[in-house]
Order: C-alpha cells, then structure tokens, then sequence
C-alpha cells in the first residue's frame, strides 16, 4: 500500500519487482555457499547465475493458484533455470528468505531516511545559526515567560532531531538482522556458515536465536523510533502554526507566487504544510501499535504479522521519508520576522521581568513569600494600566529602597537573558554530533 505522496526512490523499494529480486539475490548467495561446502553441484549455481530471472505478472497468476508467494516465486525462477533449480532454497523455509530480504528493504530504506535526516539537520542548523541573536518572547502555557532567541528556539530542534537520529541507527542496527536457520531456527537442513555469508555479503546481522522468523521485537523498535521522529517533527511544525496565527505573526510558511489559501477568502495564508505534517505524525504513530502486536507469536511462529508488514512497513518508511523532505522544505523556506518578534515581546509591557526583579529581592534578604508578593502586586498593576512594567517598579519607593535605582536599571537590562547563548549553541552542536556519530 503505497500513499499517493510517496517518493519513487523510497516506493522502488518496497515494490513487488524490487522484492523479488532481493529474494532472487539472497538464493542466489545461499546456493553460492551450499556450493562451496558440497551440498550443491556448482552447475546449479552456474545456470542460476546464467538463467534465474522472473516475471511479476506471472508470478502473481502462480500465487493466485498456490496461495503461497514465495512457492510462486519459486516456481517462476524453476521455469526459467530448468531441473537445476531444485538447488535453489535447498534446506529452507519460506521466512529465511523472507525475513533476510525484509532485512535488506529496512536497511536500504534506512539509508534513505538516515540521508533526509542529515539534510533536515543541515537546515535547522542553518536557520538557527541566522537567528541566533534574534530576540523573541518565551512562552509556556501559551503565554509570555521570558525572552529567548529564535535561534535557541531552532537549536532545540537541532538537538532533539539528531537524538531521533541515534536512536533511528541504534533502531536498525536492530532491525536489519536476517535468518538462514531453517524451519524453526535449528540449523537442521542447513549449517550456520551459510547463514553467515548471506548476512556478510548483504551488510546484515544474523538473529542470535531465531525461530521460524526473526524476532520482531526488532522491527517495533524501529517503527517506534521513526514515531518519535515523526512526533518531534510534528512539535517543529505545531510551533510553526502557533507563530504564523494572524495574532502572533512571528514566522509563517513560504507562500509561493500563484499559491491561494482558501476558496472564499482570498486574503488566507495558511500553514498548509505544517498541518499536513501533523497529521502524517499521527499515521506514523499508529504504527507502533501493530508493530508492537507483533511480537508475541504463537510458538515458533504464527502468520499474523505478515499481513500487518506488508502494510506498516513500506507505509512508515515512506511517510518517514516524505516527512523529512517536507520539513527539511519548510524550514529552508521559514519566512521570519524579526520586527514582529521584537513587538511582540514588548506587547506585555516587559513583565517578563520580574522574575529577575523577585530573586534581586530575595538576595536582599527579602522572604521569598514577600518578594514575590510585591512583585505581584505591581506585576498585575502594570498590565491592568498597560504601564510599563520596569518604569512602575522604577517608581516604587517600597522597592526603590530596597534595590538602588542604579541596580534596578541594570537588572533591567535584556540582554542578562542572552548571556549564555554561545554556550547553549556550542553545546547543543557538540552533544549532537556525539549523538548522530
């Protein structure tokens, strides 16, 4: 099931003709290994090497008949090989093949993804780096706190996104295991030195303990790191939406010449891109759920994580994929605006002062019952006069005797919030890039 948004290097992978040349590559390896330990005449491999080919129609008109795809397969490739390939998957079960080449289609997606994550890194870094010392409001619960910079803002998002990128490798490094273990994982047909040159020659590891099929405990630790991926981008863009409301106009999506907003308000702008991310993190999301249903199989094995894959698992690597692109889009695009910023900053008649006015009088043996009493008081004062918040404190002789008018203005002085941005900055790029390596 492949979204109409897809991208068709990622979509390739997770086609039905690239899956059956991954299948025909890994019995091509497994024959070349049998031939090596004598338990397979080297003709076999000659003529798979010379003849094994497929069609996928026909292939598909054969599973129609049999109900089993990897017979199907099978029996397209013996059509074409001749009576030699009764070699061919000599000693194994269908998920030897299935799972290796699962392994093979999470790792070249992984590939993809781990190259967009990169990109998408490059992007915030850069924005964050050009905004670096541009003055806007903090805020929690929607309301103004304390001013920050819109380049702190982003190297947050640097931060958190190359943290998703060390889980994503440590994820596939999970993931990307196969098996050659044979019917329930006991070598019994086969001896594990086939298994190894499979997985040596395809960049995979091998399931320590497999049974019928790879654990997938493995593959729910992958779908659930490209959730938390998916949610912190869906955090980017939900802050996005918030500054580009008409009311904060801080930062809005690049509105392209010829783009329209709405049908019967010609003057909308709206955050399209960011509202569609949203709700492609919501489908990542629900991925994690089967893919954590998954795991407990009946015995050895049951079938009822198959259908489940064959869903989930090309969906989540191209909507991973999209999203990334669509962000890494977005953010390189961000029109900002550093005016409205200071405006708005300045729109609550700087009471975001007055938690550095509260702790002054608490260093001046004020409680801290009473400092934030006074502090209150006037704090609620100027909003409800819209007055000035340090300029009322400046005339305050309760507190004017308390903290000398010269320390006062020091105290008010913005730039005490900014000192230690560098140190933020060069962290933050330092601890990142111990996470993405």
């Amino acid at each position: 099931m492949i979204p109409r948004y897809s991208n068709p290097e990622m979509a390739s992978i997770w086609s039905d003709e690239n899956r059956f040349a991954v299948w025909l590559e890994v019995e091509t390896l497994a024959l070349e290994k049998m031939v090596e330990l004598n338990l397979a005449p080297k003709e076999a491999l000659e003529a798979v090497k010379k003849k094994a080919t497929f069609n996928t129609k026909r292939i598909l008109e054969i599973e129609a008949e049999v109900k089993h795809d990897v017979i199907a397969f099978l029996t397209n490739v013996a059509e074409n090989v001749g009576p030699l390939s009764r070699y061919v998957h000599r000693g194994m079960t269908s998920n030897d093949l299935l799972d290796t080449s699962f392994a093979v289609q999470l790792k070249r997606s992984g590939d993809h993804i781990l190259f967009h994550i990169d990109k998408l890194l490059l992007a915030i870094k850069q924005r964050a780096e050009e905004f670096k010392n541009s003055p806007c409001i903090g805020r929690s619960h929607g309301m103004h706190a304390e001013p920050i910079t819109f380049g702190l803002k982003l190297i947050g998002w640097y931060a958190e996104t190359a943290r998703a990128r060390k889980r994503i490798v440590a994820a596939l490094e999970e993931a990307c295991a196969g098996k050659i273990s044979g019917p329930v994982g006991t070598f019994s047909a086969l001896p594990p030195e086939i298994e190894k040159h499979v997985m040596s020659k395809l960049g995979l590891k091998a399931d320590s303990v497999s049974t019928q099929v790879v654990a997938r405990d493995r593959h729910a630790a992958l779908f659930t790191a490209f959730a938390l991926l998916g949610s912190s981008i869906e955090r980017f863009v939900t802050e996005i939406r918030h500054l580009q409301r008409s009311e904060v106009a801080e930062a809005e999506e690049r509105f392209s010449k010829g783009q329209k907003g709405s049908s019967s308000m010609p003057h909308k702008r709206n955050p399209i891109l960011s509202e569609n991310i949203t709700g492609l993190a919501r489908l990542l999301r629900s991925y994690v759920t089967p893919a954590l249903e998954n795991i407990p199989l009946w015995h050895e094995r049951d079938i009822s994580h198959s259908s489940v894959e064959r869903v989930i698992a090309p969906d989540a690597c191209i909507l991973m994929d999209f999203m990334l692109r669509r962000a890494t889009d977005l953010i390189q695009n961000l029109v900002v605006y550093p005016d409205k910023m200071k405006a708005n900053l300045e729109s609550s008649h700087r009471l975001f002062f007055s938690g550095a006015l509260l702790l002054a009088l608490v260093d001046k043996g004020i409680t801290r019952e009473d400092a934030y009493k006074m502090v209150q008081t006037r704090a609620m004062e100027a909003w409800d006069k819209k007055t000035d918040f340090p300029k009322l404190i400046l005339t305050s002789a309760e507190i004017t005797k308390i903290i000398p008018i010269s320390d006062l203005e020091k105290l008010f002085d913005m730039n005490v919030y900014f000192k230690h941005v560098d140190y933020i900055f060069e962290r933050a790029i330092k601890d990142s890039h111990q996470e993405a390596v």
